[in-house]
């Protein structure tokens, strides 16, 4: 078998270090250092600010009728619009507040509050917005924007091209310090499934503005210079995630996306009209990790070519129920976390068929990015009406299942029954009581077997690595990470919660489920049920604080 390349190498041992076991946890510091926690809120405090228009959440679209295509007619590109976009996908929800101490919600979520996630936004000329092409980045806890460049002679059509001109474009970056403050060496998997998050929270909410949302392919060299980033310097310094086309009237097929391209002569132009604004300080003081440094420079996106093939298996083939009545944008801004669940509340037939249904390829959580590497969901069921409880598998692709077969030493059933659509591919693996096993490989945690069901996302491992290379890393948690942000939204849609795992004990799941070798390794973890609230704590409006300056 050919060696791996010394980048996939260092991921692989990253891997192998960050994972939980149940004699030891990965590193971290071991306590809470107060005095260290990073400001949750980057800004340029002497960059011009533009203010959002905040507007109600209102009875539709419906959240059901966000697919599929052309169910919603575009809304035209304005500053009403881009900020209904931002309002649906970045901005606060909430506050939260427990005796003298408060601390705000987000619609895109983040493991641990922390939001290593950073945002900016790229536009040609919008009447009343701006009149030049312009880069902003956006400000959660203002909900606005701050100008970090504009030129009136930048080329945007050719920037655009073949992309409709009406595109407009969305950056992501992150700031690992944030989740290292708080977990340390596994952080780096963190902050990707943060990105995931926040691809899939924005092509939510562009969905219900009749828009799509694309990945692009750019190198990450080019993606700092394009988001004014590339000078920072040490650890709160901002690594470019990727770039994300806004198509507001139109689709294009995958040709169009693959012939995107960034020239370097633009991108010279372009820079000329940056600002040299400092962001503010986040943390006094920090804490390096050298293994952090390490895995974010091998899996370093270095060239910009087309992302790997699409999957094979698709939801069309499965019967469509009819929208409920359920506010979309409501949804998106009263999606919350759990912190408990209740341990006895049932999740309906028709709403988990409905879950797997939007967890498959082609529906609208990951179609900025169907692409592989693909990710097999694991359901340990709890408490799903007209099924056994027990261990289900549901297959996101079919060429993976004889991949998945021959990786798994154990015997187990791989039904498929009547109990769901035969279009389905849902297996069941064991009839049994699976709550204490869920606890148990979630590090110990009471909400993995006190929901319905708790999810287990299985990823293909090694082969995507081999093949794409070290950067392929990052894209399956970006996978991950947008599923888990479908299984909130559709929790919430169900009446009932959700929240993501990142604690668990990765080759305790894999002894379980009888993997022999690293072709697959479990990457993320999610739970739903019913929730318990906590009466101690108040729930505030998300901008109170605006209201009363």
């Amino acid at each position: 078998m050919t060696a791996f390349s010394d980048d996939v190498q260092t991921v692989l041992n990253y891997h192998e270090q960050t994972k939980h076991r149940f004699d030891r946890y990965a590193r971290s510091l071991g306590y809470m250092d107060w005095e260290t926690q990073p400001d949750p809120f980057r800004r340029y405090p002497d960059a011009p600010l533009i203010h959002l228009e905040r507007p109600e959440p209102g009875d539709r679209p419906y959240f059901d009728e966000l697919w599929p295509r052309g169910a919603i007619p575009p809304e035209p590109v304005s500053r009403q619009s881009l900020a209904q976009l931002f309002y649906d996908s970045f901005a606060l929800s909430a506050w939260k507040k427990a005796g003298g101490l408060g601390w705000s919600l987000r619609c895109n979520p983040s493991s641990g509050n922390l939001h290593p996630s950073e945002i900016y936004l790229l536009a040609g000329g919008i009447d009343g917005f701006c009149e030049n092409p312009a880069l902003f980045h956006y400000t959660a806890i203002e909900h606005a924007v701050e100008l970090r460049g504009e030129s009136d002679a930048f080329a945007w059509a050719a920037f655009c091209a073949p992309l409709p001109l009406t595109t407009f474009f969305v950056g992501i970056s992150s700031i690992h310090w944030r989740e290292a403050w708080k977990y340390g060496e596994r952080a780096y998997r963190y902050c990707q499934h943060d990105v995931g998050h926040a691809i899939a929270a924005l092509t939510y909410a562009a969905a219900a503005l009749g828009w799509r949302v694309r990945l692009l392919s750019i190198d990450d060299a080019s993606l700092a210079r394009l988001l004014a980033i590339a000078q920072q310097k040490g650890e709160e310094r901002e690594q470019p995630d990727c770039l994300l086309a806004v198509l507001p009237m139109s689709d294009p097929d995958a040709a169009s996306i693959d012939g995107w391209r960034l020239d370097e002569a633009l991108l010279a132009g372009w820079e000329n009209g940056l600002r040299r604004d400092k962001p503010n300080r986040l943390s006094g003081q920090h804490h390096a990790w050298a293994i952090i440094d390490a895995v974010a420079n091998a899996c370093r996106i270095s060239d910009a070519k087309p992302w790997p093939q699409r999957p094979d298996l698709s939801s069309a083939s499965l019967p469509r129920d009819l929208p409920r009545p359920l506010s979309a944008r409501a949804l998106f801004r009263e999606r919350r976390s759990a912190v408990a669940m209740d341990g006895k509340t049932f999740v309906a037939l028709d709403d988990f068929v409905r879950i797997c249904r939007r967890l498959l390829p082609g529906e609208l959580a990951t179609s900025a990015m169907d692409f592989s590497p693909l990710i097999h969901p694991v359901f340990f069921i709890h408490r799903v009406s007209g099924l056994k409880p027990g261990l289900y598998l549901l297959l996101r692709a079919r060429k993976a299942e004889r991949r998945l077969r021959d990786a798994i030493e154990k015997e187990w059933e791989w039904l498929s029954t009547g109990e769901w659509p035969k279009q389905l591919p849902l297996y069941r693996l064991a009839a049994a009581d699976a709550r204490e096993a869920a606890k148990a490989l979630c590090c110990h945690q009471t909400i993995a077997g006190d929901g319905a069901f708790t999810i287990a996302m299985l990823a293909e491992f090694e082969r995507p690595l081999r093949e794409f290379g070290a950067s392929e890393y990052r894209r399956m948690h970006w996978k991950a990470g947008a599923l888990g942000q479908a299984l909130y939204l559709e929790a919430e849609a169900a009446g009932v919660r959700g929240t993501g795992i990142g604690c668990f004990f990765d080759d305790g799941v894999h002894e379980l489920l009888g993997l022999k070798d690293r072709s697959f390794q479990t990457i993320y973890h999610f739970t739903v049920g019913g929730p318990l609230d906590d009466p101690r704590l108040q729930t505030l409006p998300a901008y109170f604080h605006l209201r009363e300056k």
